[in-house]
């Protein structure tokens, strides 16, 4: 880092407390933390999502070419078209590790296997209600077909990722024993725990991190859900406590709330945490554009990180807050500078909310004076318009307003008014 200090740096500025001594000694990230993106898999999964075989090759490459580690490149039983897009990507030879996607039945693991893949991630569900109500079996079987399938895995040579459905909602002990069987009379290089239905809390997964590492030596993983919001938060809560692998998708799109979302994942932690996990973060914007234009998936405005009106000022006060300091300290107002995810620029809009500052910002940008009486007038003309059309005012819709007002007052003396 350029700067004195961790929370201020030339690139963000953030809370100090986060650097307090109190609250960093409990806090224990792994020396290397590996991104694993489940755009192509998990993404697809959010309703009306459909990713053709050149799309999916095409986001892979965004994603390599963004620093991710592990690229979950989709589950090849799904459909044929589905397999020759993972042998397509696994072809381009990218700097990821690619991996795939499958069932606890040995005829996946062969699939996987023919795709040219690494790595594994191999799904059973570990909650015995679930395994009861939704797959009609019993917690036996699970162990049993996980037993089977993870071997099979083992013997194919692929990287085996033992990813529990639903680990959250399961008996701790009984999934303890579950996962202790597994790992005993199968195989598992790691483990993947999932807060499936977004149903856990920071301190929970933290508390089971550090059971798990300490009972087993195979590294953790974490896959969450953001069904209550705290998707970003258990997920940097699990890598704290020592997990070494964070599971995303790009801007949070996947089934219900989505997945945890790989832009406030990896900005969190280099920001806030200190932790620059090697994602080309100067990528997000563009990498979300992509996923946005090949899913018709629409973000919210105000969307963290990649939102398209994220750093758009209305606001009369905060507008003039800006004027005053981006010359002289350009993070007074925002927490990270655009350039640093890609994104757009501040921009001063001009609505309902705006003020004098917003008036000037817009006069100046083209090369306009205006006297005091003439800029009061005009912000009174830009606020009524706002109403009227319930929004912001479009550039033609102010130079119409500034020339109404400026054309029959407009002295070569004039300069703009004054805060």
């Amino acid at each position: 880092m350029s700067s004195q200090q961790p929370w201020k740096t030339d690139l963000w500025f953030t809370s100090p407390w986060n650097w307090l001594p109190e609250v960093r000694q409990p806090i224990a990230f792994p020396e290397t933390i590996k991104i694993h993106d489940v755009t192509l898999r998990d993404g697809e999964q959010q309703t009306g999502v459909v990713f053709r075989r050149h799309e999916k090759v095409a986001i892979a490459r965004k994603l390599a070419e963004a620093g991710v580690h592990r690229i979950e490149a989709g589950m090849p039983a799904v459909s044929a078209e589905d397999e020759a897009a993972i042998k397509d990507i696994v072809a381009l030879d990218l700097p990821a590790e690619i991996f795939s996607f499958a069932r606890c039945l040995p005829a996946d693991v062969k699939l996987a296997k023919d795709c040219g893949v690494k790595g594994i991630v191999t799904e059973i569900p570990s909650s015995e209600h679930i395994i009861r109500h939704a797959y009609g079996k019993t917690l036996e079987w699970a162990i049993q077909a996980s037993i089977e399938t993870t071997l099979a895995a083992k013997e194919a040579g692929l990287y085996t990722v033992f990813f529990t459905i639903d680990s959250t909602r399961a008996d701790l002990d009984r999934y303890m024993e579950l996962v202790e069987r597994v790992a005993t009379e199968g195989h598992m290089d790691a483990l993947t725990v999932a807060d499936s239905f977004g149903g856990c809390t920071p301190q929970a997964i933290a508390h089971v991190i550090g059971k798990l590492r300490s009972r087993f030596r195979q590294p953790i993983e974490i896959h969450c859900h953001e069904d209550f919001g705290l998707g970003v938060a258990n997920t940097i809560a699990a890598l704290a406590a020592g997990a070494t692998v964070a599971h995303v998708t790009v801007s949070a799109i996947g089934e219900r709330a989505g997945n945890v979302p790989l832009e406030d994942t990896v900005m969190a932690l280099r920001c806030l945490y200190g932790v620059d996990t090697g994602v080309r973060t100067e990528k997000l914007y563009e990498l979300s554009k992509l996923v946005q234009e090949l899913t018709g998936v629409t973000l919210p405005p105000n969307r963290p990180i990649v939102g398209d009106w994220l750093y758009r000022i209305e606001s009369g006060i905060v507008a003039m807050f800006h004027r005053r300091s981006r010359e002289v300290e350009p993070l007074e107002y925002i927490p990270f500078l655009p350039e640093l995810a890609g994104r757009p620029g501040v921009e001063i809009a001009l609505g309902k909310g705006s003020g004098l500052a917003n008036i000037e910002e817009h006069l100046e940008r083209r090369g306009l004076s205006a006297t005091a009486e003439q800029a009061a007038e005009l912000l009174a003309l830009v606020k009524q318009r706002a109403v009227e059309k319930k929004g912001l005012l479009s550039e033609a819709e102010f130079e119409e307003l500034a020339d109404r007002v400026l054309r029959n007052g407009r002295k070569a003396g004039d300069v703009p008014a004054s805060e």
